[in-house]
């Protein structure tokens, strides 16, 4: 159902975008035009089909993959000259001068002022379009940014001063991320030699078999008091039983709704997990594979004394995480807004009020990371990556 939504809606925006290059381009281009297009997508929906069907190890997965990549592209291509055409459309209804009454009983004429116009900023659309993808695609694929954090607790136990963590979140392994780009995530994170490694959710795009690059990236990368994770909405897109399994086999700590207690100092920090909403409907066909967050059964029997850093995929459930007594919660989701085209306007801000960096309830934090992947189109505007390196401090 998923890939037919996608695939329908591809097509709808496809439609859309051949009608705005028929306007832009000489007619003896409007006949090859849908079969441009076709050919552009082809691989991209193979790609996408095969992996729906589960044949993530048919032999022409690889290339497809590979050439699903300029799919991608042109998909992003399309949305930002959609988006920019449209701009100069409403322009010229704005700004143009009053039209002359026309009889409401006559068809009214059409305007050739109104076909230049368009024809004019369509052509600088593409332009703007191919810009903004070039620029999009470098600030998502460089280097992400080192958010460097020291968040003061007076509660902090003293053994727990100083400690230094290390935040990954959406990362997003699949056709978008490859083994490459997680290598050098690795690589970067391990140079801020963490003591404590987290992964915050959505460690894959869609499919658990995605997540065999992150591992291999990842092997032999071991902080001296851990790696844990907690899963994100897309790790639910399929049954995440595999992803439980491979995580624990290469040495991460998955919690879902569960505790582990990591001794420093001579004190103690309670790391909990709370499971993602998602896990009530997986797939989105309601297949349940798992209750969702509870905070209760993630703190049972936790010793008083301990010090609560909750991983909570999604910070609009920050509440979630305040129930179970976190005074520090780690987040990601948002990708800060991913695509933010209008200066000062986040697009996160469509799906809740903490869009990224720190918010603060009371004496309790909250930590929202951009994250480090993408989704959907593999651009970033005005919302770079981030690797996120917390170090807790006593006042």
């Amino acid at each position: 159902m998923l890939f037919l939504i996608a695939l329908a809606l591809i097509l709808l925006v496809q439609w859309l975008h051949l009608r705005l290059l028929c306007l832009e381009l000489p007619d003896r281009f409007h006949r090859p035009l849908p079969w441009l297009l076709f050919f552009f997508h082809l691989p991209l929906i193979l790609f996408a089909g095969l992996r729906t069907l589960g044949l993530g190890g048919h032999s022409a997965l690889p290339l497809l993959q590979f050439l699903s990549r300029i799919g991608f592209y042109f998909q992003a291509f399309t949305v930002m000259h959609l988006i920019i055409a449209m701009l100069g459309e409403w322009g010229w209804r704005i700004f143009r001068k009053p039209a002359a009454e026309v009889d409401s009983l006559e068809e009214a004429p059409v305007d050739p002022s109104r076909r230049a116009f368009l024809r004019t900023s369509a052509v600088a659309s593409t332009g703007a379009a191919m810009a903004f993808g070039v620029v999009g695609a470098q600030e998502a694929f460089s280097d992400p940014e080192i958010t460097r954090l020291e968040l003061t607790f007076p509660d902090l136990p003293p053994g727990l001063d100083g400690l230094r963590l290390a935040q990954l979140s959406d990362l997003h392994a699949g056709p978008l991320v490859g083994a490459k780009t997680l290598r050098r995530w690795r690589e970067l994170t391990e140079r801020e030699r963490p003591e404590l490694l987290l992964f915050t959710g959505d460690l894959v795009d869609s499919r658990p078999e995605e997540l065999e690059p992150l591992l291999i990236a990842f092997q032999g990368f071991h902080p001296p008091l851990g790696r844990f994770a907690v899963l994100g909405n897309h790790d639910y897109f399929d049954d995440p039983g595999p992803i439980w399994r491979d995580l624990e086999g290469a040495g991460i700590r998955c919690l879902e709704n569960a505790a582990a207690l990591i001794q420093r100092g001579g004190s103690t920090l309670a790391l909990l997990g709370l499971q993602d909403p998602m896990a009530r409907n997986g797939r989105f066909a309601r297949l349940v594979y798992g209750p969702g967050p509870r905070p209760a059964e993630a703190t049972r029997d936790l010793p008083s004394d301990a010090f609560r850093l909750c991983m909570n995929h999604r910070p609009n459930e920050w509440e979630e995480a305040l129930a179970a007594g976190a005074r520090l919660t780690l987040s990601g989701h948002t990708h800060g807004g991913q695509i933010n085209p209008i200066p000062g306007f986040s697009s996160a801000r469509l799906i809740g009020p903490r869009i990224q960096g720190l918010y603060r309830d009371g004496p309790d934090l909250l930590y929202v990371s951009r994250g480090l992947g993408v989704v959907g189109l593999p651009i970033r505007i005005a919302a770079p990556p981030e690797i996120v390196i917390i170090t807790l401090r006593r006042t």
